[in-house]
């Protein structure tokens, strides 16, 4: 067992307020899809609110904007669920439906096994990787960096466009 886990934080705005019907097919899905991530292998924790995922909880002043965030065993873990996941992968392939392209928002880092991440931690780390780019403390899938004492993972590529 390793001595860290992986985080994650991935933000989204909608095209139009999540409660349009236009995304109703997302928002009918994230139950289901949050329970495979669940029960995916290397899943530790995920940000929930009142309704069992993360929509109710509204970390930016931009009310169309969702957060999803989680803690993985490491990054293949997380990969495994986010790019090889058939039902995940559907989802995901259908983003540009129902949310506007962002810059920058997704951001993996490493936590002490054990340590549950706060949504304002998270939000710095974004924040820093957008000021800085990649490195040790705030990376990407396709630029990640090692945990503490760890050989250097593989890139993971972006396989749902």
């Amino acid at each position: 067992m390793t001595d860290y886990h992986l985080a994650e934080l991935n933000i989204a705005r909608f095209r139009l307020p999540m409660a349009d019907p236009v995304n109703a097919d997302f928002v009918n899905a994230l139950d289901r899809v949050n329970a495979l991530a669940d029960g995916s292998e290397g899943f530790v924790w995920r940000l929930t609110g009142d309704a069992g995922n993360a929509m109710d909880i509204h970390a930016f002043a931009d009310p169309n904007v969702a957060i999803n965030m989680s803690v993985w065993r490491d990054i293949d873990a997380l990969a495994a669920y986010t790019y090889r996941n058939p039902e995940h992968l559907a989802i995901m392939r259908r983003r540009k439906e129902w949310f506007e392209k962002m810059e920058l928002s997704v951001v993996l880092w490493w936590v002490p096994a054990g340590h549950i991440p706060t949504v304002a931690e998270a939000i710095d780390r974004l924040e820093r990787l957008r000021r800085t780019g990649p490195h040790a403390e705030a990376f990407t899938f396709s630029r990640p960096f090692p945990a503490p004492g760890q050989e250097a993972p593989e890139p993971v590529l972006d396989s749902c466009a």
